[in-house]
């Protein structure tokens, strides 16, 4: 079943968050996710405006996006985002059709 990292992220040093975006994908990929949504205008409908970056990544498992998330090949980038954003991120399980 398809699993989903939401994420919800205040840049606080956009230079060192350029870096961060480079270091991603390719950790992204080997774990099989993809970018289903990388920033971009957004539009609340309701509720408090929405002024943070938005990010959605979809990945084929929670057990991939768990190993992703812990794995060494986003350590580095991770280390990298937590000098340049704040935020929150949570996975959750998709529907599988």
């Amino acid at each position: 079943m398809p699993a989903y990292l939401i994420c919800r992220i205040r840049v606080t040093d956009p230079q060192r968050y350029d870096e961060y975006k480079k270091l991603t994908p390719a950790a992204i990929a080997k774990h099989g996710g993809r970018f289903v949504v990388r920033g971009g205008p957004v539009t609340t409908l309701e509720g408090p405006d929405e002024h943070d970056r938005v990010v959605v990544i979809e990945f084929p498992t929670m057990e991939r996006a768990k190993a992703f998330w812990d794995g060494p090949d986003y350590a580095a980038a991770k280390a990298l985002r937590k000098s340049a954003a704040t935020g929150q991120f949570i996975l959750v399980e998709g529907n599988p059709g």
